[in-house]
């Protein structure tokens, strides 16, 4: 099969579940807020120097390093307007490459250090959203995020649901994994069961099988945040067969979400290199994969630059291209009708236009 091309796979519909507001803004703008609020952090305010200072920053094969780099990203929106600003850019850049659903997700708690509260962080976020989606053919839910390594998970569950009329879909945790896990917010995720809201918790990134066991045995996650560790508890025979064990064997049995993001498994370390990234083990066994950007500014990516590798490496063609969109639309956290009228109306037809221009 020939490798798709970069155009084609823009002009495909895609789906995106798992992507971090401040690990996508563009360069520009963090110069540009940094100057117009006096934030002086930046190694450097020159935008192209920044993009390439986030990029090397973030590709050090550690995930407590990574999130190093969010300091100033997180710095320079510390108001209504930044806040407002990186949400709708967020929304504008996912249009412009052909995602037609997507969930952005941000932790609120980080953006009241200039006096905001945490419901005027969310609504300005939304504002952003709202204004994006009125403009451009996207449609996108937030997903509020708790820091692991901090002790307000209870405020941001209590946050997100009180918003979900107004465009929160989801409850997710986030941060550093190891040594921080999922259980530890326990009360935050029965909170969230108690009021039927959904959950998503970052799981099997940095660390293996028990933060997977915790996310779904005790906390009630329904998708998995990256949660490619899963191939810990799958085996090979002589013959080459993939013998799952339990956990494993859940997770697919369950058609639990994987929210995959290849190119930052790698810059994290999870992933030795993208030829290697399990993704294509978890596809072929039938696992839900979702293939996701997590960062777009810190690794450099966009939706179509991972399919274009994915397809680079694996040799995936549209049809692969289709079944993960739906898998990642049927996974969503919007309303089930309105899932069913993207994938019907968007996502189908965009990929019989694609198949029978002959692309």
């Amino acid at each position: 099969m020939d490798q798709l091309d970069i155009e084609t796979i823009k002009a495909a519909p895609k789906v995106l579940l798992h992507d971090h507001l401040d690990g996508g803004m563009r360069p520009e703008t963090v110069v540009e807020l940094a100057r117009e609020y006096g934030y002086t952090e930046l190694p450097t305010f020159d935008p192209v120097e920044l993009a390439t200072w986030f990029t090397r920053g973030a590709d050090r094969n550690k995930l407590e390093l990574y999130l190093e780099t969010f300091a100033h990203t997180v710095g320079v929106c510390q108001n209504r307007d930044a806040l407002e600003r990186m949400a709708y850019e967020c929304g504008v850049d996912l249009a412009a490459d052909g995602v037609v659903y997507a969930e952005v997700r941000f932790a609120p708690e980080q953006h009241t250090l200039g006096g905001l509260t945490l419901d005027e962080v969310v609504e300005a976020t939304l504002k952003g959203l709202d204004r994006a989606m009125a403009e451009h053919p996207i449609t996108i839910g937030l997903i509020c995020s708790a820091m692991r390594t901090q002790a307000r998970s209870q405020e941001i569950a209590e946050l997100a649901v009180r918003h979900r009329d107004a465009g929160s879909v989801g409850f997710d945790i986030a941060g550093a994994e190891a040594g921080f896990p999922p259980a530890r917010h326990l009360d935050a995720f029965q909170y969230c069961l108690r009021n039927n809201f959904h959950i998503t918790i970052h799981a099997g990134e940095a660390f293996g099988l028990p933060s997977i066991q915790e996310a779904l045995a005790y906390c009630g996650a329904e998708r998995l945040g990256h949660g490619m560790r899963i191939v810990d508890d799958i085996e090979f025979d002589d013959d080459g067969r993939a013998r799952l064990g339990r956990l494993a064997s859940f997770v697919r049995d369950r058609r639990v979400p994987l929210e995959v993001c290849p190119t930052s498994n790698v810059n994290t370390g999870a992933a030795a290199s993208f030829e290697e990234h399990p993704i294509d083990l978890l596809r072929r066994l039938r696992f839900r994969v979702t293939v996701n950007t997590d960062n777009r500014l810190m690794s450099d990516v966009q939706l179509s630059d991972e399919f274009f590798k994915l397809s680079a490496s694996f040799g995936y063609g549209l049809g692969d291209m289709e079944w993960l969109t739906l898998n990642a639309m049927k996974s969503a956290f919007w309303p089930f009708e309105q899932r069913l009228r993207i994938i019907n109306e968007i996502i189908k037809p965009g990929y019989a236009r694609l198949r029978s221009a002959g692309l």
